[in-house]
């Protein structure tokens, strides 16, 4: 074996080869994980929709993909509208027959009791199709402070199989 291919080779992935070769298409059990940073605008949405139908798809889980899609659209088109200047972070997650989705943006905390419940009521009135939708299916959504060390919003959205 000449000797370039073998620093190509990992001793330990050749120790331990997975049945049925290594290019196996991932199962849904396997637990779907898809973290995406994106401008905060209105057209991240669209490259949202695209990685996660590939990710749904690869994972064998497109009976998720309309409402997923739907979701991250609602979800970032509201963060987008709201949130000036900032990135958007999307959280896609499957485990325990339950596809969980996140996104935060960085909307400043206001000082003011009355324009944190205004930035809510405009927030979760924006949120109205999603929350049918969800609430149809049979999932949650909600929206809610980000913890320390981070601030802004999480907005997130819980389907379950």
């Amino acid at each position: 074996m000449p000797p370039y291919l073998r620093t190509a080779l990992c001793p330990v992935a050749s120790a331990a080869p997975r049945p049925g070769g290594p290019y196996l298409r991932p199962r849904a059990d396997d637990g779907l994980a898809l973290s995406l940073t994106v401008p905060c605008e209105p057209r991240s949405a669209a490259i949202a929709r695209n990685a996660m139908t590939s990710a749904l798809h690869a994972h064998g889980l497109d009976r998720y993909g309309p409402l997923a899609t739907l979701a991250a659209t609602e979800l970032i088109s509201t963060a987008a509208k709201l949130t000036t200047g900032d990135d958007l972070y999307l959280s896609l997650r499957h485990r325990d027959n339950a596809l969980r989705l996140v996104v935060w943006d960085q909307h400043p905390h206001h000082a003011d009791p009355d324009a944190v419940t205004l930035c809510e009521q405009r927030r979760r009135r924006s949120l109205w199709l999603l929350a049918a939708v969800v609430d149809d299916w049979g999932g949650e959504w909600g929206i809610g402070d980000a913890r320390p060390p981070h601030y802004g919003t999480k907005s997130w959205v819980v389907l379950p199989w």
